[in-house]
């Protein structure tokens, strides 16, 4: 009897665990174009949580990943980053190609090949609607960013920040973007912290926007200003 009492108050305990756990990472945000939408995002990207979880994936939506080709067939390619991380990208028929700042062929897409890819991403999944080989350099920082720390498993979330962090920033708020919007943060973020695979493109309420990287321990959100330019990171 005395063992029954004593277990059942303990099996409330982790019950409570587990929901507070599930309610913690469940986030929602409206989904759509650069205007409007809605749809859902969870989990939140982990990693940035003070908990110090790692390398959660939120749904599909608008990203991208800037890295060498490690290998390519007819219809996907492999993607290494800076740090390691390796990405997929799908082709399609409707997926477009340039070659530095001219036009480009799918040919063009060959393993040790550096590329910028945009599309949308699930996880380390990317189904491309442009690749670029060999892009153009471009500075989009208002400031030096720091160098990117590659992901390891079991590490701590690393505290750091770069720049400025919007005011009243929340994560989880805002609006999820796409097309060329989402395109654009996507190259300013990457152009600025290579290393990640970016995940979604966030509009806060200020009209700027936090680009959502995923793949690497720092860092998780990178802030780009109405004229696409990095403002802060952390």
């Amino acid at each position: 009897m005395s063992h029954r009492r004593l277990s059942r108050p303990l099996a409330v305990v982790v019950a409570i665990a587990v929901i507070a756990g599930g309610a913690y990472w469940i986030v929602t945000a409206t989904s759509g174009d650069s205007s409007a939408g809605a749809g859902t995002v969870a989990p939140a990207g982990a990693g940035s949580s003070p908990k110090g979880a790692s390398n959660a994936r939120s749904g599909p939506a608008a990203g991208g990943v800037l890295g060498t080709v490690a290998g390519a067939s007819t219809s996907s390619f492999t993607v290494t980053t800076s740090t390691g991380q390796t990405a997929t990208v799908k082709k399609t028929s409707s997926t477009t190609y340039r070659k530095g700042t001219g036009a480009g062929t799918a040919s063009a897409v060959a393993k040790g090949k550096p590329v910028l890819v945009l599309g949308t991403t699930n996880g380390t999944t990317i189904t491309a609607t442009k690749v670029v080989v060999r892009p153009a350099g471009r500075k989009s920082a208002t400031y030096t960013p720091s160098k990117v720390i590659a992901f390891k498993r079991g590490a701590p979330t690393t505290p750091k920040q770069d720049g400025k962090i919007p005011a009243n920033y929340t994560e989880g708020s805002g609006t999820i973007v796409s097309g060329t919007t989402a395109d654009n943060a996507t190259t300013a973020a990457l152009a600025a912290y290579p290393g990640g695979v970016v995940d979604r493109v966030v509009k806060l309420s200020n009209g700027e926007y936090e680009v959502h990287t995923i793949g690497v321990s720092w860092p998780h959100h990178v802030f780009v200003d109405k004229s696409f330019k990095v403002v802060g990171a952390n």
